[in-house]
């Protein structure tokens, strides 16, 4: 009995609480998605464990289970084309990605290209803005009445350069504002590769060209398809842009999940959906793990030598050239969101008729109360994020938790409108009839964002000391109480900078709001969507830039702290 005691008493309670934490909120949803796959009715779980009567019911559903859900997704129908449609969105996505990043990671990473700096701090810009706000900002450029659209007329152009409202629409936005995630990787890939095996090749007599293509590009293409399958998943799993910029009769699969769960009350066409965006979302994570797992890509040419960075201008010209138009498309993004908030109207002409503030003022009287719910909702899921990630990063690093370590990875592999589809269909039912509370949609955003702060916390926890900890347990402490008073002090430089990531994805979070916030909780996402919506074009963009700028200087307060942190 002493040892049960000192196990409900110590971290041996806290594990337990941990597990039943991911249990409830994670395992069971996702199980429970997969099984109303096949009973085309929400499935009341926790209801059939305190409930004969409720259990009898649970297995008159299961009575009349059918695959007819797995059928529609293997025929030629309206789910089978709203899976093909976003395998080929984010296989294009992902192809043009590289594509545009070859070139501008290796004019970053080997050459002085002009204005390399300036470039490398513009490229971070996409990171922060929300793909909702891209996806509309582009509408207001390229739209019937854009101002990209009105120059394209004055130039000899008919009708629209670029349908927004189409598959090529959705790519571009997804094309110009994902293009980040691959670029650093590839630009590190450049950076590692030897130089040395170059030099070789063009003390052979081949050209600098040729060096590229058969020297330098085969170094970094093991990074190149890891990013590519990143970018895959990125775009897969994106409901902001195709939210906003689908047409109906363009099916993608988080679109349809989206619309027949909210819109037509369809549990088993939504369960199907969810069920096959987690299949294609850990496949593609298990490709990644694959393709690095047990692999090194070094090269054994012994001392590596300083790269010497390229200063020939018809390189590095055409480079910078190249890369400002890049960077270039996502701010104007942003400045035509800017321009739309200050305007008093806006038409087919280049520029706005006349300017005003009052639809900043409209905001933060009509509107404040979503920005409070997003800095509510962030916070409650900030506080309860940190609070697991400590005691995960604990078990992970010190007891070899690999179970623990395995359930904080499982939400990178979940898009949001799975797990939104998945909470709904769990808590929509006494006894635990959370959907459509705050508590459920905190929860939400912490099992989202969690894995960022675990990695965060875990990378600290390894660089503290077993005997830190060890002294306080000689001198009397429990192991509870050591690691909350002394190791949890020490933890936090890495708790900062993971509590930054979790605050500014969960501010900025698109399809768990859509999704599952009430309209008395509704964040600034949601009231930006639905403004949109309801064409309030001005309004939508003001409260957009506020976001923007929230995010902005959350981020710039992120970078400060993990500046500090490595001094």
């Amino acid at each position: 009995m002493s040892k049960l005691k000192r196990f409900l008493s110590g971290m041996g309670f806290i594990k337990l609480l941990i597990y039943g934490f991911f249990l409830l909120f994670l395992i069971i949803p996702l199980l429970s998605v997969f099984l109303v796959a096949f009973t085309n009715e929400p499935i009341n779980v926790f209801g059939s464990l305190i409930s004969l009567e409720q259990m009898q019911t649970t297995i008159e559903q299961f009575k009349n289970a059918t695959l007819d859900n797995f059928k529609s997704i293997f025929s030629y129908g309206h789910y089978f084309q709203g899976l093909l449609n976003s395998l080929k969105l984010s296989l294009i996505v992902s192809l043009w990605v590289l594509v545009i990043c070859i070139p501008i990671a290796y004019g970053i990473a080997r050459t002085k290209m002009p204005f390399k700096k300036t470039i490398s701090g513009l490229v971070t810009i996409p990171l922060v803005i929300p793909t909702f706000i891209s996806a509309y900002a582009f509408i207001i450029m390229f739209g019937r009445s854009g101002w990209v659209t009105y120059i394209y007329q004055q130039l000899g152009g008919e009708g629209m350069l670029i349908d927004p409202y189409s598959m090529t629409g959705i790519a571009i936005v997804q094309i110009f504002f994902f293009f980040p995630y691959a670029l650093w990787p590839m630009v590190a890939a450049f950076k590692v590769s030897d130089v040395s095996l170059e030099e070789a090749s063009r003390n052979m007599g081949a050209k600098s060209w040729l060096t590229f293509i058969t020297v330098t590009f085969p170094l970094v293409i093991p990074g190149m398809l890891s990013t590519a399958l990143v970018i895959f998943a990125v775009s897969f799993s994106d409901f902001g842009t195709p939210i906003i910029l689908a047409p109906s009769d363009l099916n993608l699969i988080v679109v349809d999940a989206y619309r027949e769960i909210a819109g037509f009350f369809n549990w088993g066409g939504a369960a199907i959906l969810t069920v096959i965006m987690i299949a294609v979302a850990g496949v593609i994570y298990w490709l990644q793990n694959y393709l690095l797992k047990g692999r090194d890509y070094g090269t054994l040419s012994g001392k590596p030598k300083k790269i010497k960075l390229i200063e020939n201008k018809a390189l590095t010209v055409p480079l910078a050239i190249f890369s400002g138009f890049v960077v270039i498309i996502p701010l104007l993004a942003m400045g035509t969101i800017f321009l739309q908030s200050i305007a008093t109207t806006w038409g087919k002409d280049p520029l706005p008729s006349g300017y005003t503030l009052e639809h900043y003022k409209t905001i933060f009287t009509s509107s404040l109360g979503n920005i409070q719910n997003s800095l509510v909702l962030a916070g409650g899921a900030l506080v309860l994020s940190v609070i697991i990630a400590i005691f995960v990063s604990y078990f992970v690093v010190r007891h070899r938790s690999i179970t623990l370590d395995f359930m904080t990875t499982v939400p990178l592999i979940v898009p949001g409108i799975a797990l939104g589809i998945a909470l709904i269909q769990t808590f929509n039912t006494a006894p635990l009839q959370l959907t459509g509370t705050a508590l459920i949609l905190i929860i939400a955003y912490t099992i989202r964002r969690l894995p960022y702060m675990v990695r965060s916390t875990v990378g600290t926890m390894k660089s503290i000391k077993q005997d830190i900890e060890e002294a306080a347990v000689n001198l009397g402490a429990s192991t509870l109480t050591a690691a909350v008073t002394v190791v949890g002090p020490l933890m936090l430089p890495g708790i900062a900078a993971g509590s930054i990531l979790v605050f500014v994805t969960v501010i900025k979070e698109t399809s768990i709001s859509i999704l599952m916030a009430p309209a008395e909780w509704a964040p600034m996402s949601l009231a930006i969507f639905q403004n949109v919506l309801r064409a309030e074009y001005y309004s939508a963009a003001a409260m957009s830039v506020i976001l923007v700028i929230m995010v902005l200087l959350l981020q710039a307060l992120a970078n400060k702290l993990s500046g500090g942190n490595k001094s």
